[in-house]
């Protein structure tokens, strides 16, 4: 992670983030204690090392997310070790490529648990916390590019995102107006493991160039717009879906009229 300042203070805050010790949510877990947040991180095996930032660490918590009893039992750790909960991050989740025609039963009801049914549990989790503090809450959804597009190979993923959408859309009416509930929908990010899907260091800037921003997301860009959306400075921004994707891809039929990218219309 890039230390960089934060404007927002979140000095005396409580964030949970699911998934929050690698990838996307290890970023995220960075950016609110670099916010002054404390911060707890669950996943089911714990990080080699825990997310840290301006000299503090996060706190972690082993939690399979698709089970709600788990998702309970994270929120009361929470409470009993800081006594409040002012934002939750439902980061966990992905799923591997995979043909539609030939998932399994099993695998596809693994991924919509973990990426729809398991944020709705923390949710729930959270409410019961969030909803008895004078100051609220604010739930933020990591969703995807593929819950509002077409996505081959991941059709359980994609409509489990799509369902995560919903579910934000919904919240945000029915737990307003003392938790507000909002979904970033996150383009291409290039993580750690950003090898397993789009190759070598060439394959990764092939696959930027066709971003209009010029590069794939890193970590930091996603984590800041969730520090964001947990700050007073959204205070009035709930049931919203924010696109972080660079501007979207590069429409195919312009890359099928013009082999080169970097020159092709835009209109």
């Amino acid at each position: 992670m890039t230390e960089a300042p934060n404007p927002v203070d979140l000095t005396g805050r409580v964030a949970l983030v699911t998934g929050g010790g690698k990838g996307i949510g290890r970023g995220i877990s960075e950016r609110f204690l670099a916010a002054g947040a404390d911060v707890v991180v669950c996943s089911r095996s714990e990080p080699e090392t825990l997310p840290s930032a301006a000299g503090r660490t996060a706190v972690y918590h082993r939690a399979d997310v698709r089970d709600p009893d788990t998702a309970f039992a994270t929120v009361a750790f929470v409470e009993e070790k800081f006594g409040r909960l002012d934002a939750l991050v439902n980061n966990a989740g992905g799923a591997p490529a995979i043909d539609s025609a030939t998932a399994s039963p099993r695998f596809s009801k693994a991924i919509i648990e973990l990426n729809l049914l398991g944020p709705l549990y923390f949710a729930q989790a959270a409410h019961r916390l969030m909803n008895a503090q004078e100051s609220g809450g604010s739930i933020v959804n990591i969703s995807s590019v593929s819950g509002v597009r077409p996505s081959p190979g991941a059709v359980a993923y994609a409509a489990a995102k799509a369902g995560m959408n919903s579910l934000t859309r919904t919240l945000a009416v029915e737990w307003g107006p003392r938790i507000r509930t909002n979904a970033i929908i996150v383009g291409m990010v290039r993580t750690e493991q950003a090898h397993l899907h789009y190759g070598d260091e060439d394959g990764i800037a092939s696959v930027g160039k066709t971003i209009p921003l010029g590069r794939m997301a890193d970590p930091d860009d996603i984590a800041d717009v969730c520090v964001f959306l947990a700050s007073p400075m959204s205070r009035y921004v709930s049931g919203a879906e924010i696109l972080v994707h660079g501007g979207g891809e590069l429409p195919a039929y312009l890359r099928a009229a013009n082999s080169d990218p970097d020159h092709a219309p835009v209109n």
